[in-house]
């Protein structure tokens, strides 16, 4: 497994650097799986019908969404702001991206998980972009049956190759940092990628063979040296 060494040299002149935001902005696996623990219900199933690629990005939206309407039916927005109130930021991640911010670096969120969470804590922390996926909810704010896909979780790459065009920015200064397999397409041709926090074993296992540079624990100022701040 490739580990920080004691001083590392910066990966590149760092332009733009782009978060997951699940398990990497914030210490909490999933804000899917945060909203199963609120209801008391398990995707544990669906989310390996998900990772084999067996059921869609909106399939899967869509099961989970059943699963929380079988518990409490109508949900209202504010039952799901409610339902994130005691997640917190990972340990670091403010300062890292005041470090990044004050070097003039591009700093911008790239998530597959739920919009409404992810925008809080795009705005808490000032990032610079951000997009995830979410939810469709009816006229009185009540939850729909449908979520929204606006990026596939193994199709991160696209996202980002947009946002550097956008902002002419390029490859080779884009350092992407996530904490499973699947964020492996946020790896993009000419660009960077290191593995943070991951917390099961397969997406060590896919860090590994994919020879890139693994952050264990759960401090973002351990990336610190990589990113040259």
């Amino acid at each position: 497994m490739n580990t920080l060494p004691t001083a590392p040299s910066p990966l590149t002149d760092v332009t733009c650097v782009v978060f997951d935001c699940d398990g990497v902005l914030v210490d909490a696996v999933s804000s899917w799986r945060t909203l199963h623990d609120h209801f008391g219900t398990d995707n544990s199933e669906n989310l390996q019908r998900f990772i084999r690629g067996e059921i869609t990005d909106t399939e899967f939206m869509r099961l989970d969404i059943k699963k929380w309407k079988s518990i409490e039916d109508p949900i209202h927005r504010d039952d799901l702001f409610r339902a994130y109130a005691g997640v917190q930021l990972m340990s670091g991640a403010r300062e890292l991206v005041q470090r990044l911010q004050d070097k003039g670096i591009f700093v911008a969120i790239v998530s597959a998980g739920v919009d409404l969470f992810v925008a809080s804590i795009a705005a808490m922390l000032k990032v610079d972009d951000w997009i995830a996926n979410g939810f469709v909810f009816n006229e009185d704010d009540t939850l729909s049956d449908e979520g929204v896909c606006r990026l596939h979780a193994t199709g991160k790459g696209e996202i980002i190759e947009r946002l550097l065009q956008m902002n002419n920015l390029q490859p080779e200064g884009c350092v992407s940092l996530g904490d499973s397999e699947m964020d492996l397409s946020m790896h993009i041709e000419g660009g960077h990628f290191i593995g943070f926090n991951p917390t099961r074993d397969s997406s060590v296992s896919s860090f590994e063979e994919a020879g890139v540079p693994i952050v264990m624990g759960k401090n973002l100022l351990d990336v610190a040296p990589y990113l040259g701040v």
